[in-house]
């Protein structure tokens, strides 16, 4: 078990919605320090990994690996091995060396199961690399969407990587019609050595067009009920940086976007968007768009049934229009 499960940023949001004596006290058992069977079963069974790096500057990155099931395998209930690793156009690729901090998240979205892992790189060589277990937790099934992947063939090469500054509009364009994306994030203090100090990386979900894209590139994004684990959220509460990872399921091109995130707790636009109880702001610091760079295509997915008592851009739109009439 992990004595000290979470970091000041997590407490101090578990503490504003009321959980923080809970969470206290079952936090131990919940955020343990090996993997149990269960998830050393799932990972193996997976044909895509969700990684979380840092590059040298110490900005989050959200990575894919993929590969056929069994390239993520447990040795024994505190490592991890992946037989894969990261194109040299991957923001992961140049994150993988020994001693360094990752965030791992495992995700079956047609049976709508996730698990995450949080370690450091124990070893690494010409064939993957292996983590060492630092926290080891489940999560709930709740805003993801029910799509199964199907290998396509090989990944393209990274020549075909694209950087900007601010997004264009292809860019926009994954975004606006995205229903998931994944974010990584960290303790400004990763790699001291504490176990809640780390990288982590997360999934959300929402209706199509859930993140919305201001015309000065701004994104926000609704935060719905969840675990109040905060790890995600915690961490941007000390440490702003954060690395988004938007996957086009149809043409397997991958958006990888740098960005200053912020937690917004009231507002106007909070209370007009039916479900959220939180939202998240982000500033563009950068991008990589990465054409055709996963071999797996999804079909058409069903959405989560969470989603259904949640609103839209569009509707908080109307809100206000309505509002602003009214004065």
């Amino acid at each position: 078990m992990n004595a000290r499960p979470w970091h000041e940023g997590e407490r101090a949001l578990q503490a504003r919605e009321g959980v923080a004596e809970r969470l206290a006290e079952i936090g131990p058992r919940i955020m343990r320090d090996f993997m149990p069977d269960q998830h050393r079963t799932f990972f193996a069974q997976l044909p895509f990994m969700i990684a979380g790096s840092l590059d040298e500057a110490g900005q989050p990155w959200a990575s894919v690996l993929a590969a056929p099931p069994g390239f993520a395998h447990s040795p024994d209930a505190h490592h991890l091995r992946i037989d894969a690793l990261a194109a040299a156009g991957d923001p992961l690729s140049a994150a993988l060396v020994a001693g360094a901090p990752i965030g791992l998240l495992g995700i079956e979205p047609h049976t709508r199961r996730r698990n995450r892992m949080n370690g450091i790189v124990s070893e690494i060589d010409a064939r993957g690399f292996t983590v060492e277990v630092r926290q080891s937790f489940g999560n709930c099934p709740r805003y993801i969407q029910a799509r199964e992947p199907v290998f396509v063939g090989e990944a393209h090469s990274a020549l075909e990587a694209r950087r900007m500054d601010r997004l264009d509009a292809e860019a926009r364009r994954i975004i606006e019609k995205a229903d998931t994306f994944f974010i990584a994030t960290a303790h400004p203090s990763t790699g001291d050595g504490d176990a809640s100090h780390g990288v982590d990386v997360s999934h959300r979900g929402g209706k199509p067009g859930f993140v919305r894209v201001s015309d000065d590139g701004t994104l926000t994004a609704p935060d719905f009920n969840g675990n109040t684990f905060f790890n995600t959220l915690g961490n941007i509460a000390v440490n702003p940086r954060a690395g988004l990872l938007f996957i086009d399921f149809e043409t397997g091109d991958l958006l990888h976007v740098a960005v200053r995130a912020e937690v917004v707790l009231e507002g106007e636009e909070l209370t007009a968007f039916e479900g959220a109880e939180r939202l998240l702001r982000m500033q563009v610091v950068s991008a990589l768009h990465r054409r055709s760079a996963l071999p797996l295509r999804w079909g058409r997915a069903e959405l989560s049934p969470f989603l259904a008592d949640t609103g839209t851009w569009a509707q908080v739109a109307r809100l206000n229009e309505s509002a602003g009439s009214v004065h």
